[in-house]
């Protein structure tokens, strides 16, 4: 199976690329908003756009997240309920997890879609003022978010409810369940 392990393989590496972008844009933008506290209250004169800046790369620091969260088992789920059925069970409730979360993502991709070539062509931007935020990168990222949270959901099925190892080979368990379940 190539296919599917080079799919592993892929949305891991570009899910942990993604989650390590996320926590650089956090911590610069920590720094941001530590520079405008400073700036108020030691200079009087707050940074302007901090506010707009914040708000949406808030959306997009979740999206970058989002593929990482799903492949390292950390999206909300019930491990304790998890154990204690049988592995056919188990398997059927990991199955229909994942394609809700599939679906979930699935509708945010296809109702995102539209708006963001909307705010793409028309230029649209958020905040008035001292500084005007573009929409289309907040909306790009939700759509690229989405995209990888459904193959991730896809690539989670494959080795949870179907059996194989991180490699893409089918893998045989006691009961056929991945060692960390």
């Amino acid at each position: 199976m190539p296919f599917v392990r080079h799919l592993i393989r892929l949305s891991d590496q570009f899910s942990k690329f993604l989650m390590i972008l996320a926590a650089v844009w956090a911590m610069g933008l920590s720094v941001l908003i530590v520079a405008d506290i400073i700036g108020n209250n030691v200079y009087g004169g707050a940074i302007p756009g901090v506010r707009e800046i914040v708000i949406s790369s808030i959306v997009m620091i979740v999206y970058l997240q989002l593929g990482y969260a799903i492949r390292s088992h950390s999206m909300l789920r019930a491990d304790t309920l998890l154990l204690a059925m049988p592995a056919m069970m188990r398997r059927i409730v990991l199955a229909a997890g994942y394609a809700l979360g599939a679906v979930f993502f699935l509708m945010i991709l296809s109702g995102t879609i539209s708006p963001a070539v909307h705010a793409w062509t028309t230029s649209e931007f958020w905040g008035e003022g001292a500084l005007r935020v573009p929409v289309w990168p907040t909306r790009f990222m939700i759509i690229l978010g989405s995209a990888l949270a459904i193959v991730n959901y896809v690539v989670a099925a494959l080795i949870d409810v179907f059996g194989l190892d991180e490699g893409g080979q089918a893998r045989a368990d006691a009961d056929g369940m991945p060692a960390n379940h």
